[in-house]
Order: C-alpha cells, then sequence, then structure tokens
C-alpha cells in the first residue's frame, strides 16, 4: 500500500514516517508539506537528521494523490477541508488525526465522504477508544444527579482547547444521556458564574510542559464519584493507530467511519 504523509515535519508527521518505514503494510510514497516550507525540494531522509532516501518533500498535492493509495493527515483544519475533497476527487483514502473542526469544517469533510473513504477521530489509540465506550455507558447507568466533568491535559503547543479527545468524550456522556452536546457543554468558568446547572457536562483544559495528552471523565455524585482516566505516555500510540485506520479504510465503501468502526467498537 501506496501511503502519502501531510505535514511530515510535524511531530506526528515525523513519526508516521519512521512507522511507516518499519512497517511491512506499506511503503512511504510522498512527504508533503505546505507551499514556501522549508523543507521543500530537500529529500526527506536529510531533513530529518538521517541519511539520504531518495525521496524528497513536495508541495505538488495533485502529484502525491496521484502516487498514493492513502493519505494520514495531522495538520490544521484548514488544510484537512480542502485535502478531503482533493482526496474524494482522486480516490485516494484519507486519515484524519486534525482536531480543531467548525461546525462548518465538518459539513465539508462529510461532503467530501459522500464519494470518499474517510476515517476521521479526535484520537486514534485503542484506550481512549475504550474509554469513549466506557463514559457512554457510564452515562447512560447514572442520572444527572451526577455531575459530569471532563478535564484533559496537553503540551503547551496545543492551539485548541478543549481537545478533540476530551469532545468525544463529551459526545459519548451527551449520547448516554440522550441529549446533545451542544445545549449542555460547559467550556470553563471564570468569576461569579453561580451554582452549577444540573445535567451541564464541563469541559476544562491544561497547557504546559509536555505533556503527551491526559484525560479524565469524572462523574461525580453525593456521597461519591467515579472517574474514568486514559494517559498517553507515547505519542507513537497516536501514529500506530493512524497506520491500522489507513490499512482498514482501503476496504471500506465510501463514508466517514471513525476509529470506533476501525476497532470494531459500538458507536452507540
Amino acid at each position: 500500500m501506496r501511503m502519502a504523509v501531510m505535514g511530515a515535519s510535524g511531530r506526528m508527521g515525523q513519526m508516521l514516517v519512521r512507522l511507516i518505514d518499519e512497517s511491512d503494510q506499506g511503503i512511504l510514497s510522498a512527504a508533503v508539506e505546505r507551499a514556501g516550507h522549508d523543507w521543500i525540494g530537500r529529500d526527506l531522509g536529510q531533513v530529518m537528521g538521517s541519511v539520504a532516501r531518495g525521496l524528497v518533500v513536495t508541495d505538488d498535492l495533485g502529484a502525491a494523490l496521484a502516487s498514493s493509495d492513502v493519505i494520514i493527515d495531522f495538520t490544521t483544519p484548514a488544510v484537512t477541508v480542502a485535502l478531503a475533497q482533493a482526496a474524494a476527487e482522486a480516490g485516494v483514502a484519507h486519515v484524519i488525526g486534525t482536531t480543531g473542526f467548525s461546525d462548518s469544517d465538518l459539513a465539508a469533510i462529510a461532503q467530501a465522504a459522500r464519494t470518499g473513504r474517510i476515517v476521521r477521530a479526535g484520537n486514534m489509540s485503542l484506550g481512549v477508544n475504550l474509554l469513549v465506550t466506557l463514559t457512554q455507558q457510564v452515562a447512560a447507568a447514572l442520572s444527572v444527579d451526577y455531575d459530569i466533568e471532563i478535564v484533559e491535559a496537553h503540551h503547551r503547543h496545543k492551539v485548541d482547547a478543549p481537545s478533540g479527545t476530551a469532545l468525544m468524550l463529551g459526545e459519548a456522556a451527551a449520547r448516554g444521556r440522550d441529549v446533545a452536546l451542544a445545549e449542555v457543554a460547559d467550556r470553563g468558568r471564570d468569576g461569579i458564574t453561580g451554582a452549577r446547572v444540573p445535567g451541564a457536562i464541563g469541559f476544562h483544559a491544561i497547557r504546559g510542559g509536555d505533556f503527551i495528552g491526559e484525560h479524565d471523565v469524572i462523574f461525580a455524585g453525593e456521597g461519591e464519584r467515579i472517574t474514568l482516566r486514559h494517559v498517553a505516555s507515547d505519542r507513537a500510540l497516536f501514529a500506530r493507530g493512524a497506520l491500522k485506520a489507513a490499512v482498514w479504510v482501503q476496504e471500506q465503501a465510501p463514508g466517514e467511519y471513525a476509529m470506533l468502526d476501525v476497532l470494531g467498537l459500538p458507536r452507540g
């Protein structure tokens, strides 16, 4: 399988390059960066601090898609939305690990998925997706007397909040309670806020240092608390999940899929 990496210079991009090189499930067919990036036109191996490998970093998306079966993308919402349509038109599967989308961005991706094959996930790890399933089950089992708070921590360079994973967990909790997250989400508090609104799902974001990703879902009742927790200690787990999704989506019909589908877990 021919795999392209969008945003090859980024943390996840370089991790994906290394994992694809180590994998027996595909080969790296293209390394793509934005126009004007200082890696453009240079050998990928050399700019990553190794020996020349004969693959030049490119900003020619059309050529990259023409040489690939799937493109893996951990970039920015604007880049991902444009790529979704281009990949669909080229018949290339698209694995999306980008987060921070607006409602209009998500609508554009859904439109591209009418003809393209897309896997989009706020988090590619098995553990997090199990946590999503458990969050929905616990939320469904408990009454609104149990307040739900979602706390997440990421490194200082992360640009969006709440994290895509936190929003996945919030959506799961809302599904468990049969409500729309947009109607019950409470994204941070400051000042004289008044008492907590019954049924609200709270979000809190920590940014600092080199946190890879930590997520807690707290169900706080009178006299007891239940906490579901996931801690990522190795960024490679996200890249491994993306690689698994890239292999899985090759056999699927056009549509937008989640990591839960890749892992065979119920969406709820």
